[in-house]
């Protein structure tokens, strides 16, 4: 009696390569989510987000001298800073190897003036949402001061402890020099627009 095997062998083979075949389908499909979710976390790192740190006491009351602070880069790219928004700049010309972070006060076309240690926009004194100092100096917002189309105003919001747009030294900030908005401290987790808010009495 013959038996013909031939048949089961072809079978075998082909169930053989079918698992080949799945296990290399696995393999491929986990390689691509590896290298998906590399490409998305540098695309995050180099287009929507960037870290830097607080250099200074000019954001005392929000900010310390050394948080860490994470940069929303597409804030800005469609859209101008609010006010009272805080945001991260690197001044043009200045020799300075950190951004500056500070706080948006006065907006472009505006006319900004420091009166009795506050701020007043458009000549109606400014109601702000954070506590702040009345301010000592008033320095080049002591005589009313009109902002270009392209220029913000910005204090820090240590009032008195601060190098802002008050100052020749310093000056407004350009459109054109704001990296994005400050959006989290991250060594003592918060989101920086909560931080230092008046409490309603």
């Amino acid at each position: 009696m013959n038996f013909d095997f031939t048949y089961d062998l072809n079978y075998d083979r082909g169930e053989h390569r079918a698992k080949i075949f799945r296990v290399i389908l696995k393999i491929l499909l986990w390689l691509i989510v590896l290298a998906g979710a590399v490409f998305a976390g540098w695309a995050v790192t180099r287009f929507c987000v960037e870290k830097t740190n607080m250099v200074g006491k000019s954001m005392e009351g929000t900010l310390s001298d050394g948080d860490k602070i994470l940069i929303n880069l597409l804030s800005y790219k469609s859209d101008n800073p609010e006010r009272f928004d805080v945001i991260v700049f690197e001044k043009n010309g200045k020799e300075h190897s950190y951004y500056g972070i500070r706080r948006v006060i006065g907006l472009p076309g505006e006319t900004v003036q420091i009166k009795d240690g506050f701020v007043y926009i458009n000549g109606e004194k400014l109601e702000e949402p954070i506590n702040v100092e009345p301010m000592i100096v008033s320095g080049l917002a002591e005589e009313e001061l009109v902002l270009d189309d392209d220029e913000f105003f910005v204090l820090g919001d240590n009032r008195n402890g601060s190098e802002d747009s008050r100052y020749t030294s310093f000056g407004n900030v350009l459109k054109s020099e704001i990296i994005g908005r400050a959006w989290l401290r991250t060594n003592k987790f918060g989101i920086i627009d909560r931080m230092n808010k008046k409490t309603k009495e």
